[in-house]
């Protein structure tokens, strides 16, 4: 099998320190594997798009060494195969209409669950709309044991989630006609050929529902790979919304030795002189933290 990762960014904003412990990862395990490193801009989102935003991401990934093997992938340009997913599951049957509000959704979750916490869909939807006037397609998610779907991470081992229990027949397209996160990424990994998917582990709860998916979809599951996140001084996950300060490309030497300390490799107490003098002594440390060497 010929490796190929990806780094799929949201272009809400520049890149900042959190985002490059993930770009970093995926780039040196795309290396580590001798494969190909893609990079996919995830603006489905488009309230959330800030125009700019994704040039200049790939600006700052050129100026830090990382360059992709092929040509960038839009999401927003890949809107008709999302749409021919989602009609592949109205014919099987695994999808349906659903017309409840967010507050709908948690009143009836307060009423059944006095202390629920999970906001689990509670399938209000499943047997007809009852009048309501259709808002999103969610995915119907299995009962019993077939709603329990593991996986083994390769940094954070073995992982289960119950879909039933802890998540629900979950969205694939939403009220406000955007194509969920979930839809999407696991089309373009497939269509792109993506053979492991590296990130921060702030995605792993989306992993089960994307495998689940995948089944329903007949795509390959790829290996995956979860690694921390950077916080803040309040224990939060770095980020745009709270704060995050943009990379400055002219140190970018600076900034990647910060983020492989992050994911925990041993790349000697010298200063790397160059960008390529970094990418081979951290992809031999990654190899040997991942056990390949």
């Amino acid at each position: 099998m010929n490796y190929r990762g990806r780094f799929a960014p949201s272009p809400t904003g520049p890149l900042h320190i959190g985002s490059l412990v993930s770009a970093l990862a995926s780039w040196l395990d795309a290396r580590a594997h001798a494969g190909a490193w893609l990079v996919r801009i995830e603006d489905i989102d488009g309230p959330r798009t800030v125009p700019g935003a994704a040039e200049d991401i790939l600006s700052t990934l050129e100026r830090f060494g990382m360059r992709a093997d092929e040509p960038p992938v839009w999401q927003s340009e890949r809107m008709a195969r999302y749409r021919d997913a989602l009609e592949q599951l109205k014919a099987d049957g695994l999808v349906y209409p659903c017309g409840c509000t967010r507050k709908e959704i948690a009143d009836s979750l307060l009423n059944t669950h006095a202390r629920n916490t999970t906001l689990a869909y509670p399938g209000t939807c499943r047997g007809g709309l009852h009048g309501k006037p259709a808002r999103a397609w969610r995915l119907r998610v299995p009962d019993g044991e077939a709603a329990v779907i593991t996986f083994q991470d390769r940094w954070q081992r073995l992982q289960t989630q119950n879909l039933a229990t802890e998540v629900g027949d979950f969205v694939l397209k939403r009220a406000d006609a955007q194509w969920a996160y979930q839809l999407a990424v696991v089309v373009d990994d497939a269509d792109a050929g993506i053979t492991h998917i590296v990130r921060g582990a702030d995605l792993m709860d989306s992993t089960a529902r994307q495998i689940y998916l995948q089944r329903c979809l007949d795509l390959p599951t790829p290996e995956y790979l979860h690694v921390p996140v950077v916080t803040n001084d309040h224990g939060e996950k770095l980020s745009k919304q709270n704060g995050a300060t943009a990379l400055d490309a002219n140190t970018p030497l600076d900034a990647l030795t910060a983020a492989a300390h992050h994911l925990g490799l041993n790349i000697g107490d010298v200063k790397q002189k160059t960008l390529d003098d970094f990418y081979a002594t951290a992809t031999a440390a990654w190899a040997r933290r991942m056990g390949m060497r």
